[in-house]
């Protein structure tokens, strides 16, 4: 068993590549669990943590939350990697994604701040001569704030139509394609 805060290192295994990789845990004094090691193994290999197939002395590796010395995993061992990378195109609308969630989190922020304002409002904290100017405020923030989700939503639409019709067209060039050609 692992002691809680030192790393373990394995060799994974990726169709004819292997990587010599040291997990630590994201976690101050505990040990590495096989999540801490899929999110290393997906920046090594390009693999995404929800395609990645992980087995490591005969056994698929599946509990993310556990500690690796509880699945078998210690030093020296050898972990094999099944899975598919994304295409270029794929990552360019996964980043979009990503970059839509940053801005999905900062526009709750902004909510979460107009509802402490609404909330100090109802409670008193404001002159009664300025709630209606100051709720006036906060309505046509929460519209604005409406109005950027709505955008944001059309680009998620546009991003999975995108995603969707790329695999059906990977779908079907690879019905026509004789395996014997993969």
């Amino acid at each position: 068993m692992a002691s809680p805060g030192s790393p373990v290192t394995v060799t994974v295994t990726y169709s004819n590549e292997k990587h010599t990789v040291q997990i630590s845990s994201h976690q101050e004094d505990s040990e590495p669990t096989l999540q801490d090691m899929a999110l290393l193994i997906e920046q090594v290999t390009g693999v995404p943590v929800l395609f990645q197939k992980l087995i490591c002395k005969g056994k698929s590796l599946k509990e993310m939350e556990q500690p690796l010395s509880a699945l078998g995993v210690k030093n020296g061992c050898k972990v094999m990697l099944i899975g598919k990378r994304n295409s270029p195109e794929e990552e360019v609308e996964l980043k979009k994604l990503k970059d839509l969630e940053k801005s999905v989190d900062q526009i709750a922020n902004k909510l979460e701040e107009v509802n402490k304002e609404f909330t100090g409002i109802q409670k008193g904290f404001l002159a009664k001569d300025l709630q209606a100017e100051a709720l006036n405020h906060l309505d046509k923030r929460i519209k604005g704030t409406a109005e950027q989700f709505m955008k944001i939503l059309e680009q998620i639409d546009a991003i999975f139509f995108f995603l969707y019709v790329f695999s059906d067209l990977f779908i079907l060039v690879s019905m026509a394609t004789p395996i014997s050609k993969w």
